[in-house]
Formats: C-alpha cells, structure tokens, sequence
C-alpha cells in the first residue's frame, strides 16, 4: 500500500542572506582565519556562517540555534543533514576559536570585498559609538579580553556592566566598513586617533573627510588629522571658548546668515526646516569654523527654555509655603534654595526676597530674672517672602541664539552648506546603531566568557553590514528603475524606502513543500513564492536559482 506524506520546512530571507554571505567570500574567509581539526564533525566557518545567518535572520541565543535550523533542515533529503550536530557547545567553540584568530584581517578582508564588490564610494566616512549592555556580574575578567565595566551607559541602565562599541559606516547608503570593541568605561575622546589610522589602512588613503560627534572635537585628535593630511568635520562643544564668545556676541549683534538649504521635518509631516549658516572665521589653529541656524531647532530651543522657565516659577510657588520655618527662617537659607531653583534659567527670573517685621511681646524666662512677678520684653519677628518677575532683556538675548550650533572643519574647499548637509548625515549612523540594537538583537547577550562575547560582536558587524547591502541596493535598484514604492509592509502597505525588516517579514510565508512516498522524496516545489517576492530579488540582485533550485541540504553553507 502507498503511503504519501507531506512536510513542510522553513525558507524565507534564508537564499538571500546565503547569496549576500556568499558575495562577500564569507565561508572561505573563515576557514581561512579558523581552520578546524580534522577530528571536528563540522567546520567552525561553517558554524560561524550558521551564527551570522541567525543573527540577521531571527537572532536567537546560542543554546536555540539548532531549533532554529531544524526549521529548514531535517527532512528535505533520504539522509538528512541533522541540525542537532550545530548544538551550542559547537557553537561556543567556534567562536572560542574565532577569538584567537586575527579578527582584525579577518573584518579588512570582508570589508574590502565589499568596497570593491558594491563599488562602494569612501570618501566620507561617519563614526560614533554606543554601549552594549550586559546583565550579570562577570565577576572575573577573561585575559586578552575586552573588559565588561561600568561606564556612562547609554541605554540608562548605570547599574549594569557594558562594553563600548565603535562603528565607521560609508556615506554612500550608510554601510558598516568596520568597528571597534572597548572595555566598557573607555572614554570616546580617546578612539578616535587610533580608529582614523585602522580606516586609513583600511581604504589606503588618507584624504577622505572623516565626521564624527563633539568628542572628536579635542586640540589633540584634530591636529593629528589635520598634519596626516585628513579631514574631518565635527561639531564644537557649548563649554569651548569659540562657541562661548560667539553665543555672546550674537546677543549684540547682527549676523547676516546665508541660505543653505531645507528638507522636510523627520517627524512632524508638513513642516518644513530651514538650514542657513554663517562663516565666524578661523580658529588659532586655522580651521573654519561655520555656525548653522536650523529653524526647527529654534523651535525646539524656546519651548525648552519656556518649559524651564514654567518649570522654576512652579517651584518657587512650591517653595513660599515652606518658608519662615524648619531650615528656611533666615535670608540667606531661602537665598540658598532660590539659587538652587533659578541655576537652570540662566538669569531669566528676577527673584527678590520681601522681608516684613512686626514687634512682638515675649515673656522673659524665669532663669533669667529675679522672682516675683512676670517680666515682658519687646522684640522684632521676622517673616520672610519671595517676588519675582521674568526679565524680559534676558529673554530677549537668549532667543538670538536659539537654534544654532557651530561645526568646524579643516576643509576649505566644500561650502558651508555642503559641509552641514555632511555632518547631517551622522544621523543614518544612529539608525544604523539602532538596527544592530534593535532589529538584530544585539542584547540581551546569554554568553558567559568576555572572548565569545569578543567573538560574537564581530559577527554581528557581519550581519549590520550584509542587512546595509541589501537596504542599499534595494533602494538604488527602485532608483534605477523608476519605482516609487513597493506594496511589502502588512496588508500590502506601500513603503518608499524598504527596510531589512519589511523584507524579513514580507518573506515571511515563502517555505518547502515536500511531498514523500513510502518515504522517499518525490517531489519538492517552494510555495508562497510570488511575482511580488520574485521582484524584490530581482532589486536586490538575487539571482532566481537561489529560490528555485533548492537541493539537498541548501541551508549548509559550503566554500567555493
């Protein structure tokens, strides 16, 4: 008697992760870097792969890696390949493995096949640099390790141990050319001299303009750019002399600001934000310094200086209840708690202290007069309140200056507005720091030794950087060829520029169907494949054989 069956096993964004893994000759540079024993039972590039594709797929911890993978493999083949053999224990020594290599070549490599593969532009470069947060005590620190410490937590959680991670991303569609991993109390001002000299090494010129946050912005680290012949574009700190007699200056003066440009407002639609600047000359040490007026920004400074001001005059309601009493009975104890009040509003509440007395009759002790009858005395009672009134002079000078910043750059061919519509573009690197936060999961991290968290940090910069190409090239393809927008968000929603997530979760549904008799497979055919799907391969350069011909064991990664 004939028996039929039918099973069902995952596909989804996995062909394409493979072939964008396989561009970058991910597999063969592994087993370049890691070379296994040959008493393993797999290869720890293929180990590694498998982790990669995890983590930009459906990032799970290492000990559900194998559940994860059985959703694709066991089942397709006579002799299936079993998943069980990738365990977390394999995994962990792979990447214990992966530690002891040279990662630093490893990342060169990986990074210059896709330099040269999506002829990717180099000639401006952005930095910055978040926290990974770790709970746990790790208690002992692992040598040769990054060290997990407490630190300026960017993710407010000051109570936990954390490492600093630093990442360089190309202008051109914001993709990941490498990172650097910090202990975790590392001061951002001191990476970035030996970060500008790995990117120099790594794209083999060092004319290219290099932007970054206010902690570039040291005597120490811009001199070193500058006499190595770079460039770089940051913007100057309020506590710095330039930016402080500036802001002094514009509150008597006029400055005659030119027009720069104007985009649409990022979150509120219909609003449009005008950008003009002002060239304010050079510095001691020859560098341009070029203040910029955003008009939303000006908008943002006065509700926050409204909101400070509303804020204090709350309190010192708050506070003329409490006084004349407990620690508040003399002037100089209610001047003490004013200052404390008004320190944020920058002098722009003139608070005067009333002081009323009356004469009051108080009855003198017995311990200090003779017996006999009650002796009375005269004395002054105190009694302490509080006026105030905005100072509108004060107010004025402080809205001159509201919605500026100053940038300053080495670079004195680019117009000011080309160098703010650069130093705009350090934005797309936060995106990309929210990305490996969360969209790949980078934490929490359920590893317990600093090397394999070491280890995994570089595959998850692996993972950012294949999730950039493919966001990259998606978008420049609907360039290229006129779309507008594409119907792939939930209830076929249009989006104009396509995320890695939309992708993964419009792939959702593609899957095998295999179809068994008496247990031998007859036939295999990839379902929930539509023209839609077949089109965005097509945009991502997907070749159409990397769905349709799925043989045996197509979800191993293999060397060429």
């Amino acid at each position: 008697m004939k028996q039929f069956e039918t099973r069902f096993k995952q596909v989804d964004v996995l062909p394409m992760v493979k072939h964008y893994m396989s561009s970058l000759d991910l597999y063969n540079l592994f087993n370049k870097y890691v070379p296994a024993s040959n008493s393993c039972l797999a290869e720890h590039a293929e180990s590694l792969c498998i982790i990669t594709a995890n983590i930009i797929c459906d990032n799970k911890p290492l000990y559900k890696v194998q559940e994860w993978l059985a959703k694709y493999a066991d089942g397709l083949t006579n002799e299936p390949v079993n998943a069980d053999k990738f365990n977390d224990d394999r995994l962990a020594r792979s990447l214990c493995a992966l530690f002891k290599a040279d990662r630093h070549s490893l990342m060169t490599e990986v990074s210059c096949n896709a330099i040269k593969l999506h002829k990717l532009l180099t000639n401006e470069i952005h930095n910055d640099s978040t926290t990974v947060t770790f709970i746990g005590k790790y208690a002992t620190p692992d040598p040769g390790a990054v060290e997990l410490k407490h630190g300026h937590n960017k993710d407010f959680r000051a109570d936990c141990k954390q490492i600093v991670f630093g990442l360089n991303i190309t202008a051109d569609g914001h993709v990941p050319l490498s990172y650097q991993a910090f202990n975790g109390n590392q001061d951002d001002d001191t990476t970035h001299i030996p970060n500008w000299n790995q990117l120099r090494a790594l794209i083999h010129k060092e004319d290219f303009i290099y932007i970054a946050d206010c902690k570039l912005c040291s005597n120490k680290n811009l001199a070193y750019i500058d006499e190595n012949n770079g460039y770089f574009i940051t913007i100057i700190p309020k506590f710095h002399n330039e930016s402080k007699n500036f802001r002094q200056y514009i509150k008597t003066n006029d400055v005659q600001w030119q027009d720069a440009f104007e985009i649409p407002h990022s979150r509120r639609k219909k609003e449009i934000n005008k950008f003009s600047t002002y060239e304010a000359g050079k510095n001691s040490k020859g560098y341009r310094i070029i203040w910029v007026h955003s008009s939303s920004k000006e908008q943002e400074d006065k509700k926050r200086r409204l909101k400070k001001i509303a804020k204090a005059q709350k309190a010192l309601e708050e506070l003329i209840p409490k006084l004349n009493a407990y620690h508040l009975k003399t002037e100089k104890q209610i001047a003490k708690a004013v200052k404390k009040i008004c320190e944020k509003v920058d002098g722009l509440i003139d608070v005067k202290i009333t002081k009323g007395r009356k004469q009051i009759c108080k009855r003198i002790p017995s311990t200090r007069r003779r017996a006999g009858d009650p002796i009375y005395e005269n004395k002054w009672s105190f009694n302490y309140g509080l006026e105030w009134e905005i100072n509108d002079q004060v107010a004025i000078d402080e809205s001159k200056t509201d919605g500026i910043f100053p940038l300053i750059t080495n670079n004195h061919l680019l117009e000011a507005g080309d160098v703010l519509k650069m130093y705009k573009r350090q934005s797309y690197l936060e995106k990309r720091m929210y990305t490996k936060k969360s969209i790949l999961d980078v934490a929490p991290v359920f590893l317990k030794k600093e090397r394999r968290i070491e280890a995994v940090l570089l595959l998850y910069f692996f993972a950012l950087m294949i999730v950039s190409l493919i966001e990259r090239n998606i978008r420049l393809n609907m360039t290229k060829q006129k779309i507008e927008k594409l119907p792939i968000l939930p209830q076929k929603m249009n989006t104009k520029k396509p995320t890695w997530n939309n992708i993964r979760y419009f792939c959702r549904d593609i899957h095998l169907s295999v179809i068994l008799k008496n247990k031998v497979t007859i036939q295999v055919d990839v379902q929930g494949l539509s023209h839609l799907h077949k089109k965005v391969c097509d945009l991502l350069e997907v070749p159409s054989s990397a769905y349709k011909n799925l043989h045996d064991q197509w979800w191993l990664f293999e060397g060429t």
